[in-house]
């Protein structure tokens, strides 16, 4: 896990197929299971990507690029915040087969510096609990 920059890299074996953890970032219902509380998901280049994260932080973006099960691109910004605002910054989720699962690896650019640090915190939690909940029985 690293921050370069305006730059987060992530990485993280999950114990699931690569086509299983796909669906985590463009199923809503899947997608709750680990980050947010509600989200709306349209996955498809132009699609609405918006994630209500919190009673009072709602992340607005768009997908970019849906490459199924291989690259998930979204932008990422909040509603009514000025210094992260809706679509200013870039999500690009990679997933490879890796030994009986799949390495998800996780960047995000065009931060400001700022929010770097509270967003490397809080995809490192997320992304353990998408390893928990990807790798639970169907």
């Amino acid at each position: 896990m690293t921050i370069n920059g305006d730059r987060i890299e992530q990485e993280i074996h999950i114990e699931a197929p690569p086509e299983a953890v796909f669906r985590f970032f463009i199923d809503p219902e899947m997608h709750n299971r680990w980050i947010g509380l509600r989200a709306t998901l349209d996955p498809r280049p132009g699609g609405v990507y918006r994630c209500i994260m919190t009673q009072t932080a709602t992340v607005v973006g768009t997908y970019v690029d849906v490459d199924p099960p291989h690259r998930v691109v979204f932008t990422w910004g909040f509603e009514n915040d000025p210094q992260i605002p809706p679509g200013s910054s870039t999500v690009t989720i990679t997933l490879t087969a890796d030994r009986h699962g799949t390495r998800v690896r996780l960047v995000h650019t065009g931060l400001p510096h700022p929010a770097i640090a509270p967003h490397h915190k809080g995809w490192a939690g997320y992304l353990a609990q998408l390893a928990t909940v990807a790798a639970e029985p169907a």
